[in-house]
C-alpha cells in the first residue's frame, strides 16, 4: 500500500506486522507468538502470510521442531527487536511514587563471611589446529571451499550452531557435504557429535534432510530409478522399544508373491529385540542379504529381499548405533527412510512423529521422488493402523496429496496358547491360525502399498484394499 507520492505509507497495520514478526522471531512458533501477542493462532498465521507478501521472502522455513528464520529474516532481527523493545518501553506504565520502598544495595553492602571458590571445570580441549573462540568467526569467513574436509565441516557446524540471530539452517548442498565428510571418515569424533546434536536439538529442515539423504545415497552408490531392479522401497527401521509383531513383513511378502519386486532394509531393532526382523523374515521365507548385489539377485529370484543397513554401510550403521551413546535419536534416524538403496521409483515409509511426516514428504519432493506414501505408524516401518483414523501423506507423480483413512472396527485379539509369538506369527501367514485383527492390519498395509505402486489418486484406495484382501485370502496358492 503506497501514498500519493508512491512511497510506502506507514500505517498502524504495518507496525503491527513488524511487532508480529518480532514475536515470531522470538518464539520460533506461530502458536507461541500468537500467545505472546494475545491473539489466536489463525490470526497470527494470517499476519505471517502478510509479512511474507510484503517482503517477498518466506521469512521462515519449516523444521521438525520450530520455525527457522531465513537469512533475510535474520538480517532484520536486531532492528525489529530494537523497534519492538522501544514500543514496549513507551507503553509501559511509569512506576508510581507510592510503590513499596526497595532495598538500596549500597547501604546493605558488607564483607562476605567466606569467599567462595570459582566453579571448577575441566580445561577446554581445542581440536588440533583450531583457533581460539575469539578468532573462530574470523577464520570461518576465509575458509570458503577449502580442501581440508575437517575445517569445511567446522564451518558447517558453526553455520548452524552459532546461536539465535547468528545461525541459519544448512542448504541442501551444505548438508550433503557435511554428512559426506563424516561418511568418508574424515571428521573428528567431536564434530560428528556436534553436528548431529545441534541439528536434532533445533530440528531438521527438509533441505537438510534431503542433503543428508543425498550424501548417504552417494556413499552406498544408489542407482538411478530408471534402471532400478525393484518396484517398491520399504524401509523397516523399527524402534528398539517396539514390542509389536511385524505384520508389515507379511504384507510385503504378499505383494512379492503376486509379482511385485520389493526391497526391505532396516536396522533390525536393538537391545532385547535385536534380530527380530531377521528371525521373522526367515520364518516366512524372505531372503536375508548381506550386500546390495545379493539383494538384487534375491529380488530377481524371489521378488523380495531384506538387507540390514550394516550390509549397506558400516559407517551409516555406526552413526545409527550412536543412539546408545547419546540416548536420543539423530538426523541419521530421520534420513534412513529416504535412503532407497536400489533407487526404486516408489517408496512407502512409516514415520512416528507427526511433525516429521510433512518434513519427509517435503524432503522426498526435493529428492525428486515420484511416488511416495508416508504412514503415521506406531513404529518406524510402513505398517497400517486401521483401527484408528489416519492421514496418508503422499507424493503422486511428485505432487503432494493427503488421504484421510477412517478407522475400522477392531476385531478381538487372539491370545497365544501354547506357542511362542514367533510361532503364532508364522502360523498366521501359513493359514493355520485365522486372526481377523492381524489380517486387517496386513490387508490395509498391502492395500496402501498397492496404491503407492500404482501412483493412483485417493479414489482408488478402496479398490486397492479389496485387491489386497483377495490376495490375502488366496495366498495359499502363492506360498512356496
Amino acid at each position: 500500500m503506497t501514498s500519493a507520492s508512491g512511497e510506502p505509507s506507514l500505517k498502524l497495520g504495518q507496525l503491527r506486522l513488524l511487532l508480529a514478526l518480532d514475536a515470531l522471531l522470538m518464539e520460533g512458533s506461530v502458536s507461541r507468538a500468537a500467545e505472546r501477542m494475545g491473539m489466536g493462532t489463525p490470526a497470527m498465521s494470517r499476519l505471517l502470510g502478510q509479512i511474507r507478501e510484503v517482503y517477498g521472502d518466506p521469512i521462515f522455513v519449516r523444521s521438525s521442531r520450530r520455525l527457522i528464520p531465513t537469512p533475510f529474516a535474520e538480517s532484520m532481527r536486531q532492528r525489529i527487536r530494537a523497534l519492538a523493545a522501544e514500543a514496549e518501553a513507551l507503553l509501559r506504565r511509569q512506576e508510581r511514587t507510592n510503590d513499596p520502598v526497595t532495598m538500596d544495595p549500597a547501604t546493605w553492602a558488607s564483607t562476605p563471611v567466606i569467599d567462595a571458590a570459582p566453579l571448577t571445570t575441566r580445561p577446554s580441549v581445542l581440536l588440533e589446529g583450531e583457533p581460539l573462540p575469539e578468532a573462530f568467526a574470523r577464520k570461518l569467513a576465509v575458509i570458503g571451499k577449502t580442501d581440508d574436509a575437517r575445517k569445511r565441516l567446522a564451518k558447517h557446524i558453526a553455520t548452524i550452531g552459532a546461536g539465535i540471530g547468528q545461525s541459519r539452517p544448512l542448504t541442501t548442498s551444505e548438508a550433503e557435504d557435511a554428512l559426506a565428510i563424516i561418511l568418508d571418515g574424515k571428521a573428528d569424533a567431536v564434530q560428528v557429535g556436534a553436528l548431529l546434536s545441534i541439528v536434532h536439538f533445533r530440528g531438521e529442515t527438509a533441505a537438510e534432510l534431503a542433503g543428508f539423504a543425498q550424501a548417504a545415497r552417494a556413499h552406498i552408490g544408489v542407482t538411478d530409478a530408471s534402471s532400478s531392479s525393484v518396484d517398491l522401497d520399504w524401509p523397516a527401521y523399527i524402534s528398539p522399544k517396539s514390542r509389536r509383531m511385524p505384520w508389515f513383513l507379511q504384507a510385503a511378502l504378499l505383494l512379492a508373491r503376486s509379482g511385485y519386486r520389493i526391497l526391505l532394509h532396516g536396522n533390525d531393532g536393538g537391545g532385547n529385540i535385536r534380530g527380530t526382523l531377521v528371525s521373522a523374515a526367515r520364518a516366512i521365507g524372505i531372503p536375508i542379504c548381506t550386500s546390495r548385489a545379493a539383494a538384487v539377485d534375491a529380488i530377481d529370484a524371489h521378488g523380495i529381499a531384506y538387507v540390514p543397513v550394516a550390509a549397506l554401510s558400516s559407517q551409516i550403521h555406526g552413526l545409527l548405533s550412536l543412539y546408545s551413546v547419546l540416548e536420543t535419536r539423530s538426523s541419521i534416524n530421520s534420513l534412513l527412510p529416504l535412503l532407497n538403496p536400489l533407487g526404486a521409483p516408489a517408496s512407502m515409509m512409516g514415520v512416528v512423529r507427526p511433525a516429521y511426516r510433512e518434513l519427509h514428504r517435503d524432503a522426498g519432493a526435493l529428492l525428486a521422488c515420484r511416488n511416495m506414501t508416508i504412514l503415521g505408524a506406531s513404529r518406524d516401518a510402513a505398517e497400517a493402523t486401521p483401527f484408528r483414523s489416519s492421514t496418508l501423506l503422499r507424493l503422486i507423480d511428485g505432487k503432494p496429496e493427503d488421504l484421510f483413512v477412517p478407522a475400522r472396527p477392531e476385531p478381538k485379539a487372539y491370545p497365544l496358547t501354547g506357542m511362542t509369538s514367533l510361532e503364532y506369527w508364522r502360523d498366521v501367514w501359513a493359514g493355520h491360525i485365522r486372526d481377523e485383527r492381524a489380517s486387517e492390519i496386513i490387508v490395509s498395509t498391502a492395500g496402501t502399498a498397492l496404491l503407492t505402486l500404482s501412483g493412483g489418486s485417493a479414489v482408488r484406495y478402496e479398490e486397492c484394499r479389496e485387491k489386497a484382501r483377495d490376495l490375502w485370502e488366496t495366498r495359499s496358492k502363492h506360498i512356496l
